[in-house]
């Protein structure tokens, strides 16, 4: 990340108020995901800011994380002002998390806020870059909240859809709809927002007027936040606006959501089984293994992830991964 003199021109905010659920035992609530340092050697949230480089000097990158988290990013992200990196005193979703950021990032002045998740990956950064320049240009000229959209590599059920014509957000669909926006030329919404702070506080006020003091004011936010709903940007703002375009985007993008990723990141045995740590398997097939701690040996058994931590153990069926926070409702 180069350093340079602060313009006003473009500022960058990072989320990365993860709880560490999807990825347990390897993230915690003290470590969640965008510290993992499993995918492309670096932690996610190093890489979230890297792919930023040219586009945003170091003092113009800001992050929106949980007040439990400042210590841990700042040590993640020494290049970044301290003063950058900010704590939600408590989770509201990340209606309140882009509110608060827009606050931050852009103070009493009118720059473009572009809005990153930290736990995400992108395999060409260089193309990424085009797209986000792309979409700061049209935000330079016009007040409207610029989304990139992925183009699907498949009928996910898990991610929301844009739809390029109407420019409108839908939920996270059925196998059978999801199949049908694909064939219609739907975007997946990888939850990349570019606009003018002036039109994010437009945007806030109009549609989202309870979470609009944020957006003009970062003091005394434990008091600010108590009083907040837990709502996500969204469902706040997005879904009702109508001055909204849509960049698509071709870069590798991927949520890493699930130990599933590990299939398409890690080589694979002629089980294919994937293997990392000491594992020992016999006549097992499509086994994901990740051994921290103690060895795992399996035997005839197929499509399991077992992860070993010094403090936990995780034995779950691979179609199920989506269901791991149920772990946390017991």
């Amino acid at each position: 990340m180069n350093s340079g003199k602060s313009s006003m021109s473009f500022k960058a905010v990072i989320l990365a108020g993860g709880s560490g659920e999807r990825f347990w035992p390897l993230s915690t609530p003290e470590r969640p995901k965008q510290f993992l340092r499993v995918f492309g050697g670096e932690s996610l949230i190093r890489q979230a800011l890297a792919r930023l480089d040219g586009l945003v000097a170091s003092e113009d990158a800001f992050v929106v994380t949980t007040k439990s988290l400042v210590a841990a990013t700042r040590k993640e992200l020494p290049e970044v002002p301290k003063g950058n990196i900010v704590g939600e005193p408590m989770r509201r979703d990340t209606g309140a998390a882009v509110a608060l950021g827009v606050g931050l990032a852009a103070g009493g002045a009118d720059p473009v806020v572009g809005f990153f998740s930290s736990d995400q990956m992108v395999a060409k950064p260089k193309e990424f870059r085009k797209v986000v320049s792309k979409a700061v240009t049209i935000a330079r000229r016009k007040q409207v909240i610029v989304t990139l959209g992925i183009k699907p590599t498949y009928p996910a059920t898990c991610f929301g859809y844009i739809s390029p014509k109407t420019r409108t957000f839908v939920e996270k669909p059925d196998a059978k709809t999801a199949k049908q926006y694909v064939k219609a030329g739907y975007l997946w919404n990888a939850g990349m927002f570019i606009a003018r702070a002036s039109t994010f506080r437009g945007a806030f006020a109009a549609h989202a007027p309870e979470l609009s003091c944020l957006t003009s004011s970062t003091n005394h936010l434990a008091a600010l936040y108590s009083k907040l709903p837990k709502i996500s940007f969204d469902y706040a703002v997005m879904e009702k606006a109508k001055n909204v375009e849509v960049v698509p985007g071709d870069f590798g993008w991927d949520d890493v959501g699930s130990f599933a990723a590990f299939d398409k990141y890690f080589p694979h045995d002629v089980r294919g089984n994937v293997r990392e740590g000491p594992c020992t398997v016999v006549e097992a097939e499509g086994n994901i293994c990740v051994a921290r701690s103690a060895r795992i040996s399996l035997l005839g058994v197929k499509n399991l992830v077992v992860v070993t931590t010094p403090d936990a153990v995780l034995v779950a069926d691979k179609s199920r991964l989506t269901e791991i926070k149920r772990l946390f409702a017991k």
